[in-house]
């Protein structure tokens, strides 16, 4: 069975056609009349596997159209036919629209299915590549989850936390690339199984640090950066673990001179979602925290600081419940900490629930045994 689309862009109905009765018997073949159908077809019926374009069309040439395919839809193999071949517009088919093969009409039907298949392979291969980069990164980013989760519970449910609120914000601020800074929200605290359990406790209960504990504290986001800087695809989210504690105004760490919109986004929604769960596990009720955030001129992006306000407000659509393991299901929230029948903590206060989570409880449950029912936070509008 034939997956793999194939465009074909032209302003000649009578040409496509043609295409179509050459090609459809070992090809998936699409057409489109024109540079602006093709972009549509692109953006509506895609992914395509390969598009081949003409160059001389009216409106949008062949090498704006595939220049516009490169921004749209990347690992669709791009190739051209034109009956005007020369070197200069060789040059700037490639510059501009990474064009993969140039081909002169009128085009043999053998030579045109070679490129096709040629085009096909080379498909293949950057979804292969891109496959396997993905489940490497996704499998490196589930084991450091899962190490933070064993050796410092407090640690990670604070990540927990604040990935929850950072999700939302970002889904109110319409922040690009988001899985970036979910990313990076899950993993803010992986430099913290350098401090010691006495200072973690510290930490979630709100309480100040000794010298010799802030001093360590102050690292941890470095420390992280640094262990992440080196996985790829992940630098983005590196620098912005970096920036978790820089404030708004360009102070704090790290010592530099970014400010302002220049201090990477993620990094200043973790600011104000990490000061934010810090009053809250200090005791105070969602809307103080907010106003004592509010008391801090300069700290914080006050769009960000707006947003977390409207997720807040979101969130206070909540019912609460008591409900035994087995009927935890995910997007409910923690409005308590989970602890085990000999008193080890587990999975703190304001974690959302996943897989991930309940998977762990359940084993836990089968083993030492977990305290229930467990008190959960219910959206409004679910039927759960």
């Amino acid at each position: 069975m034939i997956t793999e689309k194939i465009l074909f862009v032209d302003d000649d109905a009578n040409v496509l056609a043609g295409y179509q009765r050459q090609l459809r018997k070992g090809f998936h073949i699409d057409t489109a009349l024109g540079g602006e159908p093709g972009l549509q077809a692109v953006t509506q019926n895609g992914p395509y596997a390969v598009i081949v374009s003409d160059l001389r069309m009216p409106g949008m040439d062949g090498i704006q159209f595939l220049s516009r395919v490169r921004e749209i839809a990347p690992d669709s193999v791009r190739m051209m036919l034109t009956a005007f071949a020369d070197l200069q517009t060789a040059i700037q088919a490639v510059n501009e629209g990474n064009v993969f093969r140039i081909l002169t009409k009128p085009c043999e039907t053998e030579i045109l299915t070679r490129a096709l298949g040629a085009g096909l392979s080379q498909y293949r291969l950057i979804m292969a590549e891109r496959e396997l980069l993905e489940q490497t990164l996704m499998g490196s980013i589930k084991v450091l989850i899962q190490i933070l989760s064993l050796l410092n519970p407090e640690a990670f449910g604070r990540a927990s936390r604040i990935t929850r609120y950072a999700r939302e914000i970002a889904a109110v601020l319409k922040v690009p690339e988001a899985w970036q800074l979910e990313t990076a929200a899950m993993l803010s605290q992986i430099g913290c199984i350098m401090l010691p359990k006495t200072a973690l406790k510290k930490i979630y209960h709100g309480q100040p640090l000794n010298p010799e504990e802030m001093q360590v504290f102050t690292m941890h986001p470095f420390i992280a950066s640094d262990l992440l800087k080196n996985i790829p695809r992940l630098e983005t989210v590196a620098e912005i673990i970096a920036y978790q504690t820089k404030r708004f105004d360009g102070s704090g760490n790290p010592q530099d001179q970014r400010q302002g919109k220049k201090i990477p986004l993620g990094g200043r929604i973790l600011k104000v979602v990490l000061d934010f769960d810090t009053l809250k596990v200090s005791g105070l009720q969602e809307s103080a925290a907010i106003m004592e955030l509010k008391k801090r001129p300069g700290w914080y992006d006050p769009a960000v600081l707006a947003a977390l306000e409207a997720v807040i407000w979101i969130e206070a659509r909540y019912t609460v419940r008591e409900v035994s393991i087995e009927e935890l299901v995910d997007s409910m929230i923690l409005d308590d900490d989970v602890w085990t029948k000999t008193d080890t903590l587990l999975i703190t206060k304001g974690e959302e629930i996943s897989t991930l989570i309940r998977k762990r409880l359940k084993n836990f449950a089968e083993t030492v045994g977990v305290k229930e029912p467990i008190r959960v936070l219910v959206p409004l509008h679910s039927g759960n």
